[in-house]
């Protein structure tokens, strides 16, 4: 059995823990389970999760296997585990934000066109994430050199135009939730999310510019950051 195989079981079991993860705070903020856009969203979410994530066994098991590990590390920047606890603590709320607004109290009112704009957005977001892991193998989710996996720039594919694609893509997904479960108040919260998340890039370009050999010159070449 290959190394990728063998992560799937740990990898179907940290996915299942996820999606329950949401679905007790979406329903939980909701008061009810009769909520059909938040069963679609779990539906879109989940297949996505699951799709990229064995495709990602298969084809870069090493960095599966880094991503798997857990928010806390210890050769992570000390920063980044406070800004990620802090950031997730934030997102557990934003996400209960969803069933509060939406479902609970109606404050919210989106279109069925709406709602399946979001769920396209969810699968470009997921079709671009997959992009940055094709390309760069070092797309680990703390901040950290990798020092051990002999880490260097990336500047093919989505890194030939921005520097920090994840990041880009990722954004559609902020984008796809509240629409997808009808919370314009969800929507409305994300620039202070983007911020932090804007305040985390900075320091991680900090890190690069100082201990990755040829980012400096990487980004005097490729100018931007998110989008061209």
């Amino acid at each position: 059995m290959g190394t990728g195989a063998k992560l799937i079981p740990k990898l179907l079991f940290q996915l299942a823990l996820t999606l329950a993860l949401y679905a007790a705070l979406l329903f939980g903020g909701a008061g009810t389970l009769d909520w059909p856009s938040a069963w679609a969203f779990l539906a879109v979410f989940g297949l996505c999760s699951v799709s990229v994530s064995l495709w990602l066994a298969f084809v870069d098991p090493d960095l599966l296997e880094e991503r798997m590990k857990p928010p806390v590390q210890k050769a992570q920047k000390t920063w980044d585990r406070l800004f990620l606890l802090s950031l997730g603590v934030a997102l557990l709320a934003w996400t209960c934000l969803m069933g509060i607004d939406a479902r609970r109290f109606h404050w919210s009112h989106v279109p069925l066109s709406l709602q399946v704009f979001g769920a396209v957005l969810q699968v470009l977001s997921y079709a671009g994430i997959a992009w940055v892991f094709r390309t760069n193998s070092f797309a680990a989710p703390v901040i950290k050199m990798q020092k051990e996996r002999e880490q260097r720039v990336i500047s093919t594919g989505p890194y030939a135009f921005v520097r920090h694609p994840m990041y880009a893509f990722g954004s559609l997904s902020f984008f796809a939730g509240p629409l997808m479960t009808g919370s314009l108040w969800a929507l409305v919260t994300l620039p202070p999310i983007f911020l932090a998340l804007h305040m985390r890039t900075l320091g991680e370009e900090k890190m690069l510019r100082a201990e990755l050999e040829g980012y400096e010159d990487y980004a005097r070449r490729v100018r931007w950051r998110y989008a061209p």
